[in-house]
């Protein structure tokens, strides 16, 4: 990310005053529930209700979020929220396209690679290549019953999960081409 790390409170506290000043971003905090505390943050930028398309970026999930039921169904309600509240029909991921734990979480959520714009920034004093990726709202007809399969308590045992998204996604997209003639 272009911002962070931060040294200390004082100038994350800073950080999120201006984030939240911004009125081209929608901030929103993520509760844990099993904390109940504010454990990560996600974003919604470059916001166009004339095309219906929005981007989500800023994401932070703090160690407590991390890789948990609870960061994916966070990004599942914002994508509902994208999608059926909203009602747009198109949903944008870019990130550093060194960064491959952002890549695979979006992919793992439904979003397809759509390119790498090389050279599209400079931040943190290096070029940086941005790799695109979007859901559409045919994409999220097909994610949205996957995701909250996936999210069903029955599909956790000892907090284990028995089926993983990843796979889940990818099967139905394999499925798909193979049905097409892909």
């Amino acid at each position: 990310m272009a911002y962070g790390p931060f040294r200390d409170r004082e100038s994350f506290e800073g950080f999120l005053t201006a984030a939240t000043a911004d009125p081209s971003l929608i901030v929103f905090t993520i509760v844990s529930g099993e904390s109940g505390r504010a454990e990560g943050m996600a974003s919604l930028s470059r916001i166009d209700p004339q095309i219906g398309s929005v981007e989500i970026g800023g994401i932070m999930f703090g160690p407590v979020l991390r890789r948990t039921a609870t960061a994916t169904e966070a990004m599942y309600l914002l994508a509902e929220y994208v999608f059926d509240g909203l009602g747009y029909r198109r949903y944008e991921w870019k990130c550093d396209s060194l960064n491959s734990a952002s890549i695979a979480a979006a992919t793992r959520l439904g979003f397809c690679y759509e390119g790498t714009w090389r050279n599209a920034t400079i931040y943190k004093g290096r070029n940086r290549d941005t790799a695109w990726l979007a859901m559409t709202d045919g994409d999220w007809t097909v994610a949205r019953p996957i995701i909250r399969a996936w999210l069903d308590p029955s599909n956790f045992v000892d907090g284990k999960q028995r089926m993983s998204l990843s796979q889940a996604i990818q099967t139905h997209r394999s499925a798909e081409a193979k049905d097409s003639g892909g």
